[in-house]
């Protein structure tokens, strides 16, 4: 028997090998990975941001879903054939995070794809602690969303936003949508602002307010659609210095700016802006495990429209050229590389 794997090897590229599988040891399972995500930490990785921390050759990805294949000693829990995704996290349980309870944010935090082999591969052994139950109601393909949902779902609660508050969404890439999605269940009007066409279009579709940051006046358009008080909330997730810019600029007195997207770089802000309309900044990384079970929810009722998101789906022989797609930029939002497992 031998495992398909991506392994990213550095500059740029991926090779796909077959290796032998990973035995699951005491307190692990084996996984038979059907669908994999691709994200924008990925492409981090890809353009070579993260070498320090994925050490090449290695296997990538976190956003999966699967089926239990094999139980190591101690584990009795899980059953093989159970429908299963993965919390990436391992946190120390030591560091001041972790005695606080804010284990999600530990100090020394392994991310499993980047820290740790990931996903990309057709048998995947990871803790059992890890695993989140998938309900067989819910397709294996739309279970590869849960990961990025759980983020949506963890952003849009530490921004505390109520129903009939409005919130615009700064970039609407996969987690941009999600988040606006989100948003929505929880009784918001969402207004996503989105440089790309297609992105665009894919926001419509959702039943979304759009706006073209670049042919029209963002600010204004905010300032019309909320009757000219402001956003009560402003996810950043463009990752742009534009993005962090106007965002200060469309919030209401007391608005929360909440800043997802990662940025290597130091940002712009109007602080006489935060000053002048007692704003506040919040800072959102990851999920609690409270936050995959409201995304598995929204994603078995339906709340989260999984297969709108979804734009292509290809095999893992493919990955390189699913790189290439992504980092092009036209005419997809969630590409899923299919694994082999798990179905």
């Amino acid at each position: 028997m031998t495992t398909t794997a991506a392994f990213y090897i550095g500059d740029r590229t991926f090779e796909v090998r077959d290796v032998p599988p990973v035995s699951p040891g005491p307190g692990e399972v084996r996984i038979d990975v059907a669908y994999t995500g691709i994200c924008g930490t990925d492409l981090h990785v890809l353009h070579g941001a993260m070498d320090h921390r994925v050490q090449p050759p290695g296997v990538i990805g976190h956003e999966m879903s699967g089926r239990v294949a094999e139980l190591g000693g101690e584990v009795t829990d899980w059953s093989v054939g159970q429908a299963v995704t993965v919390m990436p996290l391992l946190w120390c349980g030591r560091c001041a995070a972790c005695r606080a309870g804010h284990q999600h944010v530990c100090q020394r935090l392994t991310f499993v794809g980047i820290d740790s082999p990931g996903a990309m591969q057709s048998s995947w052994t990871v803790p059992a602690d890890l695993l989140v139950a998938i309900p067989e109601t819910l397709p294996l393909r739309h279970g590869a969303l849960i990961e990025p949902t759980a983020v949506a779902v963890h952003d849009v609660r530490r921004s505390r936003l109520a129903a009939g508050e409005h919130a615009v969404v700064i970039g609407a890439g996969p987690v941009g949508l999600l988040i606006a999605a989100v948003a929505r269940t929880v009784g918001a009007p969402v207004l996503l602002a989105e440089l790309d066409a297609h992105r665009r279009a894919v926001g419509t579709a959702m039943g979304f307010t759009v706006v073209d940051p670049a042919a029209d006046d963002l600010a204004g358009s905010v300032e019309q659609w909320t009757a000219g008080a402001g956003a009560a909330v402003v996810f950043e997730v463009s990752g742009s210095a534009a993005g962090v810019r106007v965002a200060t600029d469309l919030l209401a007195v007391r608005g929360r700016l909440v800043v997802v997207a990662i940025h290597a770089t130091p940002r712009e802000v109007d602080l006489h802006r935060i000053f002048w309309r007692e704003l506040e900044v919040l800072g959102v990384r990851v999920y609690h495990r409270a936050d995959f079970t409201e995304a598995v929810r929204l994603l078995a009722a339906g709340e989260v429209p999984a297969e709108e998101l979804i734009s292509k789906v290809v095999p893992l022989s493919a990955v390189p050229e699913a790189f290439a797609a992504l980092e092009d930029g036209g005419g997809v939002v969630k590409v899923l590389i299919e694994c082999g497992g798990g179905e």
